[in-house]
């Protein structure tokens, strides 16, 4: 097979931001949720193949986001594991202490760890941690030069982001770009904290890049494109505004919940491995 070299920019006004080059032995295709992945001949069989073109979610990569719950009266909130790590319940700020949840980080694992339960699972796998809860969830990541896709945190609180749109970015980056998505989702994310409902609902999302920022955060300003999107179903609508940046990924992401309620999630930290390939 011919080894094809490409080489993708994102340029931004004042900043320019270069992708690294790597060796693209892939083809695109839709998903069976509309979003582009990577396509491999059959008779590649290396774990790491939907990894290896990432240039953001690369292996060994972690990601710490602070966050807060902002309820729809304007009150902040965090929250904490009960029950043997089976439950949870919310924290008023002014009653936090060292067991409250007010941080998450999403770790890039190595390999292709959730074929062991989706033989043709074809995402960059993330493992998901809570604060200092030793629990964690995996899920995936979609990068490639088409689109940049992950799952949110899904973990006890973060169960409430299943209904809003995922953090998503599609090219050309730049002002102006629109695309649509949808995702069914089940009655087992229900909670009487924010809704109820029975059978499946269809999200329907629609999203926007709708300008640039650049943000002054814990590692440093940081140029942001900024994608407006809304989700719709039977039960309501939710929102994210998400900020992103071609080195850093989602940089910022402000939801407003199916309640009327708030989640805020900002990048504070990012620990890169070295040789992570």
């Amino acid at each position: 097979m011919n080894i094809l070299i490409f080489l993708l920019f994102v340029t931004f006004a004042n900043c320019q931001s270069k992708i690294k080059p790597a060796e693209k032995n892939y083809g695109l295709i839709v998903d069976d949720d509309g979003i582009l992945v990577e396509k491999f001949d059959s008779t590649i069989v290396d774990e790491n193949k939907y990894n290896h073109n990432n240039t953001i979610y690369k292996i060994g990569n972690s990601f710490k986001y602070n966050f807060e719950h902002v309820t729809p009266t304007g009150e902040i909130k965090f929250f904490k594991v009960i029950n043997d790590n089976s439950g949870w319940e919310f924290v008023e700020f002014e009653n936090t202490d060292s067991t409250t949840i007010k941080y998450v980080v999403i770790e890039v694992a190595n390999g292709n760890p959730m074929a062991d339960h989706i033989p043709d699972y074809n995402q960059t796998a993330l493992v998901y941690k809570s604060g200092n809860n030793k629990g964690y969830s995996m899920s995936g990541a979609i990068e490639n030069e088409a689109n940049v896709w992950i799952h949110p945190p899904r973990d006890k609180y973060f169960e409430i982001l299943e209904l809003n749109p995922f953090p998503y970015i599609k090219a050309p980056y730049k002002i102006g770009t629109k695309w649509t998505w949808n995702l069914g989702i089940g009655d087992h994310w229900a909670d009487g904290r924010w809704k109820m409902w029975e059978g499946q609902i269809e999200n329907e999302y629609k999203y926007e890049i709708t300008d640039k920022r650049t943000l002054k955060t814990d590692l440093g300003e940081i140029e942001c494109l900024v994608i407006e999107s809304k989700a719709k179903s039977r039960i309501g609508e939710t929102v994210l505004v998400a900020y992103f940046n071609p080195e850093y990924g989602f940089v910022k992401l402000d939801y407003t919940n199916i309640d009327g309620s708030k989640t805020n999630l900002k990048l504070t930290e990012l620990v890169e491995k070295k040789n992570g390939r």
